[in-house]
């Protein structure tokens, strides 16, 4: 049975983009070598941490939404993330139905809309 993975990790500051890239283009091959599939992959840049890690106050963000029905890929990832000196910090989480289902909206842009719009709203009638 297929299993969908979301895995968040921040890259050093130090890095240059094309570093950063490179990173995270081994970081996808290690998961599509591995008998994964990536369904989303989302670049948030170079973003302040929200407490220093390693002395350093900011990072580059990634987020990669994947299937696998082998359990070992997330096994191989995480030992990838831990042997690279790259990676100050790393999550990976087992997505439920509730969760893929959240993500697929986020991804067509319906989550976070009535909120905007109450509020776009609002500034208009005052």
């Amino acid at each position: 049975m297929s299993k969908q993975y979301e895995t968040v990790f921040i890259l050093t500051p130090i890095l240059s983009e094309a570093q950063a890239k490179d990173a995270v283009e081994k970081f996808s091959a290690i998961i599509t070598s591995n008998g994964g599939a990536i369904v989303h992959e989302e670049d948030w840049g170079l973003r302040k941490l929200a407490y220093p890690i390693q002395k350093k106050n900011s990072g580059f963000y990634h987020i990669f939404e994947y299937t696998s029905t082998d359990i070992n890929v997330v096994d191989v990832l995480e030992t990838e993330f831990r042997r690279d000196e790259k990676v100050l910090r790393f999550m990976t989480i087992a997505l439920d139905k509730h969760s893929i289902a959240y993500n697929e909206k986020k991804r067509k842009g319906l989550v976070g809309r009535k909120r905007e719009e109450s509020t776009e709203s609002k500034t208009e009638n005052a």
